[in-house]
C-alpha cells in the first residue's frame, strides 16, 4: 500500500514565497523607507524655524547695541535707577537753553553757611547785580549743592531757606558727602550744560577769591578752541598709603608706587570749554571716579584731543602774592593758600585778600568780551 504524505506539512516549494511575501508586508507597515514619520517631519520644521528666530534675534541685538556715549538722554533716563540717570531725565524736562558766556559753580557744603556769605560780601555780586551780571554780561553764578541722605531734612531745609533770600543756589541730584566730589563733580557739569548754553563752565571752591573781570578777559582767548582745559595744571604723588589725606586706593592702576599722576588741572579753580562740559553730561554714566575730584576730572579727557592750558593767574597766593602782582599790574584770576587747599581761614581772611588783591569793581561791568 502507498504511502501518504502527511497533510501537516508544507510544500518546500512554497516556503521562498511566504519569505518574500512576509518580508514586503514588514518592510510596507514597519520601515516606509521612501516617506519619513510625520514626527521626524516635526522635528526638522520645528529646528529650521527656532533657527530662523535665532537669526532675527541676533540682527535686532546687533542694531540695538550702541556704545552708552552715543545713547540718548532719554534712553539713558530709563535705565537703572541712577542718581546720574534721573539727572539726565530731568534735563529734558528743562525750558530752552539760555546762550552765555560761562557758568560758574561754586561748590559748598551744608555746613558752609558763613563761607558762602563771605563771599557773598567779596568778590560775587548780590540781588540785582546777579542777574544784571548774567543778562549783561553773560556769567552766571550759582553756588552749588545737592541733597543729604535723608529725605526733607533740616539740612535741606535751610538750604531752601537761604536760596529763597538770595536766589543764587543750584541745586544737584546728588547726595552730599565729602567723597563723593567726583560725582559732584559730573552732576555739576551735566546740570549747568542742560540749563545753559555757555562758551565755558567754571568750577571754583567756596574759599576761593576770585576776579571775574580777570577770569573772563582769560577764557576769551580760548573763545575759538573747542576743546580747552584751563587751571593750574599738577601732577602730585600718587598716594598708596591708607589713612592718609588724598590716599588713592587705586594707586596701581598708576605704575610702580611712588609714581604721580598725569598733568591735571588743581582742583580750587578750572574752566572747560563747552565741547568737554557736553561730553562729560553724555557719557556720565561710564567716566570713571577716583579718590581725588581734581584727578578725576583729569582722567576723563586724558585720552583725547584736549588742549591743556597751565594758566598761573588762576593760582595766585594770598596777600603779599597777589597783592605785589596788583601793584605791577598783574591782576590774579584767583587767589588761594597752598598750604590750606584754599584760604586758611576764609571766612575771617577772605575779606582782607579782597581789599588788597580786588580788580575793582568797574572792571567786570566794563570789560568787553
Amino acid at each position: 500500500m502507498m504511502k501518504t504524505r502527511n497533510s501537516g506539512k508544507i510544500s518546500t516549494k512554497l516556503v521562498p514565497i511566504f519569505c518574500i511575501s512576509f518580508f514586503l508586508l514588514g518592510m510596507l507597515f514597519t520601515n516606509r523607507p521612501w516617506a519619513p514619520s510625520e514626527p521626524y517631519d516635526q522635528l526638522i520644521s520645528t529646528h529650521l524655524h527656532n533657527r530662523q528666530l535665532q537669526i532675527v534675534s541676533e540682527d535686532s541685538l546687533t542694531e540695538k547695541m550702541e556704545f552708552p556715549a552715543t545713547r540718548s538722554s532719554q534712553e539713558l533716563g530709563s535705565s537703572s535707577g541712577t542718581a546720574e540717570a534721573s539727572t539726565l531725565v530731568a534735563q529734558e524736562e528743562q525750558p530752552p537753553r539760555k546762550k552765555v558766556f560761562m557758568v560758574m559753580g561754586i561748590n559748598t557744603a551744608f555746613s558752609s553757611r558763613r563761607r558762602r556769605d563771605s563771599v557773598r560780601e567779596t568778590w560775587m555780586p548780590q540781588g540785582e547785580n546777579l542777574l544784571k551780571l548774567e543778562k549783561e554780561k553773560g556769567i552766571v553764578i550759582r553756588f552749588m549743592i545737592g541733597h543729604s541722605a535723608t529725605s526733607n531734612s533740616i539740612l535741606d531745609r535751610a538750604i531752601d531757606s537761604e536760596d529763597a533770600q538770595h536766589h543764587d543756589f543750584l541745586r544737584l541730584d546728588h547726595i552730599e558727602g565729602y567723597h563723593e566730589l567726583s560725582a559732584k563733580t559730573k552732576t555739576f557739569f551735566s546740570t549747568a550744560v542742560a540749563k545753559w548754553d555757555a562758551d565755558f563752565y567754571i568750577k571754583v571752591d567756596d574759599d576761593v577769591h576770585v576776579n571775574l573781570g580777570q577770569l573772563a578777559i582769560i577764557l576769551a582767548q580760548y573763545r575759538s578752541k573747542p576743546r580747552v582745559y584751563i587751571g593750574c595744571m599738577k601732577s602730585g604723588p600718587v598716594l598708596s598709603q591708607k589713612n592718609v589725606k588724598y590716599h588713592e586706593p587705586e594707586y596701581w592702576k598708576f605704575g610702580e608706587e611712588g609714581n604721580k599722576y598725569f598733568r591735571h588741572a588743581t582742583g580750587q579753580i578750572y574752566a572747560i570749554s563747552k565741547d568737554l562740559a557736553t561730553y562729560i553730561s553724555t557719557n556720565q554714566l561710564i567716566l570713571h571716579k577716583y579718590a581725588n575730584e581734581d584727578v578725576s576730572l583729569g582722567s576723563w579727557f586724558i585720552g583725547l584731543d584736549v588742549e591743556h592750558v597751565d594758566e598761573h593767574s588762576m593760582c595766585c597766593g594770598t596777600p603779599p602774592d597777589c597783592e605785589l602782582k596788583a601793584r605791577a599790574g598783574n591782576i590774579c584770576a584767583a587767589s588761594f593758600d597752598w598750604s590750606c587747599s584754599g584760604i586758611c581761614q576764609s571766612v575771617e581772611k577772605i575779606k582782607y585778600v579782597h581789599e588788597q588783591c580786588s580788580e575793582g569793581d568797574s572792571k567786570v561791568w566794563s570789560m568787553v568780551l
